[in-house]
């Protein structure tokens, strides 16, 4: 069948509807590229796959930096809220944390519309089948449906479409997602392109049905009052929320999974794949750390007009009548009705190392990939790197200077460079304890951080600009001076409230701060002090051997990147920095 082409041209084409897509697109647009968003099914755009909840240690601090550079994620967030708590309050500030529980028809409903209602951005219906490239640079993309597009840069946010393979004990079929095709064309396409492709794996718990759950045997989590925001944008939440649940595992629960194992896919070597480790599923929990006597379950409703739960700590992939007796065997689900099994789900991902910082593919210009094909697990990670990618793409097609966050700016920044720098060997989720920075980090400060940014790109608006500066000079005064002549309104994003708060954690933790900043100012020269392709590591007998092959199968780009590879030492270090000066003055 001869190909159909599209009559316009587009300047940025992304692929693939997810929480990475939606953002890359969105950005795309805003800074005035005439986009197009692919996805095999309109009607699942930015859906919540697995937990319907956003935010949670080092991902909340992501959706504050994603909404200060004029993200969506927070601001659909808030208006799909039906739970939220501050993780870590009785720790410091450097790592309290928002999350928020969704409605997650909600959350997909308002982010399909934000989509619909952006200028200059067109959604189609269609699977990517095919990248098209003329002169070793991309071009457009093909469809199954036979449809060529062309665009000068175009966007892959697939998540767990590439060739996903769903696993429910021991019967495996293709899917994306539950019930949802996987995309099995394009992955072909990439490995012609020269892309190194594995293979992750990620699962999902079971959800149950309200009326068989006995709530007067489970401990009630109110949500926090008055409830916060996740969007700096957001006056205030006024809805009524709701309660979630805390039940656990007991011993009746392990003796079940135990008997299960044999129609377990991961203990019956039918997935090899690596999966989160920081997310297992309760078989890993049983078997790995069998001196618990109990997990943590957390009854987690999906809406506000559904009688759907979803049990956060009971990821399984064991058959589905396993599945029941695990549920029942724990207190106030000895009734409980199975809606939808858990399961586990294998897809591929492409080495986040062939990338550059903007997050294209070193091999092929003018492609950019986002979200879980990069390996990273979690809807926070996934739609920061699709604003990034949508930012980075847009300004390619414009001919100007590329968008790149440095690790003391953001995590969004300590993502991408873990990522380019180290890669992945299991689905790679970001956490506080990943920045060396944290303390300059901080969820309050996000907007302080990465507002400008926002403004200068054209993402925020710029009837705030005036506001937004008085604040950010109201805030350094009060951390200075401990009082400001700033005038503030006592609404909106930027309070002197807000102000106070800010400059008072600045204020407390001035030294410490002050530290971070000489550090991260001490490094900076690292970042430009290029390693030169053909740097031979084997032969400088200094380095111990671990340093050595770790360097030659990471091959950093700069002594920054080389001094964050595991196993690579201070001393190591300050070597390579030696040998590359005298290198450099040789070439002189």
């Amino acid at each position: 069948m001869k190909a159909f082409d599209y009559p316009e041209i587009f300047d940025v084409a992304v692929i693939g509807g997810g929480h990475a897509g939606c953002e890359a697109a969105l950005a795309a647009a805003r800074l005035g590229a005439r986009t197009l968003l692919l996805t095999q099914d309109l009607d699942t755009v930015a859906q919540m796959s697995c937990n319907p909840s956003i935010g949670g240690v080092g991902k909340g601090q992501l959706v504050r930096e994603l909404d200060a550079l004029g993200g969506e994620m927070a601001k659909v967030t808030d208006r799909a809220m039906l739970s939220c708590h501050m993780l870590n309050i009785s720790r410091g500030p450097a790592v309290h944390s928002p999350r928020a529980q969704c409605d997650k028809k909600l959350y997909q409903f308002a982010m399909k519309h934000a989509l619909e209602r952006q200028g200059g951005l067109l959604l189609v219906q269609d699977e990517a089948a095919e990248l098209l490239t003329r002169g070793g640079k991309v071009s457009g993309v093909l469809t199954a449906r036979g449809t060529r597009y062309r665009a000068a840069a175009v966007i892959l946010t697939a998540g767990t479409f590439l060739r996903g393979l769903i696993h429910i004990g021991l019967r495996s079929f293709p899917g994306g997602r539950y019930n949802h095709p996987p995309s099995s064309l394009l992955s072909k396409s990439l490995e012609g392109l020269g892309l190194r492709l594995g293979r992750l794996k990620t699962g999902t718990p079971m959800r149950l049905h309200a009326r068989g759950i006995d709530f007067s045997k489970c401990e009630p989590q109110a949500p926090d009052s008055p409830a916060l925001p996740l969007s700096h944008f957001t006056p205030a939440i006024t809805r009524r929320l709701l309660p979630c649940w805390i039940t656990r595992t007991n011993a009746k629960t392990a003796a079940v999974i135990s008997a299960g194992l044999g129609g377990s896919p991961l203990y019956s070597g039918k997935i090899s794949s690596a999966g989160p480790r920081y997310c297992p599923s309760i078989e890993d929990k049983i078997v790995k750390f069998p001196h618990h006597g109990a997990h943590h379950l957390f009854l987690e409703p999906e809406g506000f007009d559904t009688e759907e739960y979803y049990v956060n700590g009971l990821s399984t992939s064991l058959p589905e009548a396993t599945q029941i007796d695990i549920v029942r065997s724990v207190a106030g689900l000895e009734k409980a009705e199975l809606m939808r099994a858990g399961y586990a789900i294998e897809y591929d991902y492409c080495d986040p190392r062939a990338l550059d910082y903007t997050l294209q593919s070193r091999a092929v210009p003018g492609l950019f990939l986002a979200g879980q094909v990069n390996g990273t697990t979690g809807y926070e990670e996934a739609a920061a790197q699709g604003l990034v990618a949508g930012v980075n793409a847009a300004l390619k097609v414009r001919g100007e200077a590329p968008f790149i966050l440095r690790r003391d700016e953001a995590y969004i920044g300590v993502m991408i460079d873990d990522l380019v720098s180290k890669g992945v060997d299991e689905p790679y989720r970001i956490f506080t304890s990943r920045a060396e920075y944290r303390l300059m980090l901080r969820q309050d400060n996000a907007d302080l951080r990465l507002a400008g940014h926002g403004f200068r790109l054209g993402l925020l608006g710029p009837e705030l600009a005036p506001v937004f500066e008085r604040y950010r000079a109201a805030a350094a005064e009060l951390a200075e001076k401990g009082k400001t002549k700033a005038v503030l309104p006592e609404e909106g994003p930027w309070t002197l409230a807000k102000a106070r708060a800010t400059a008072a954690v600045e204020k407390s933790y001035a030294s410490y701060i002050k530290r971070n900043q000489a550090d991260a100012e001490r490094l900076k020269k690292f970042e430009h002090l290029e390693i030169p392709a053909d740097f031979r590591y084997a032969h400088i007998k200094a380095l111990s051997n671990e340093a050595r092959q770790k360097l030659e199968v990471n091959r950093p780009l700069t002594l920054a990147q080389a001094a964050r590879v595991p196993g690579v030492t201070p001393g190591e270090v300050q070597l390579l920095w030696v040998l590359l000066e005298k290198g450099s003055k040789n070439e002189r």
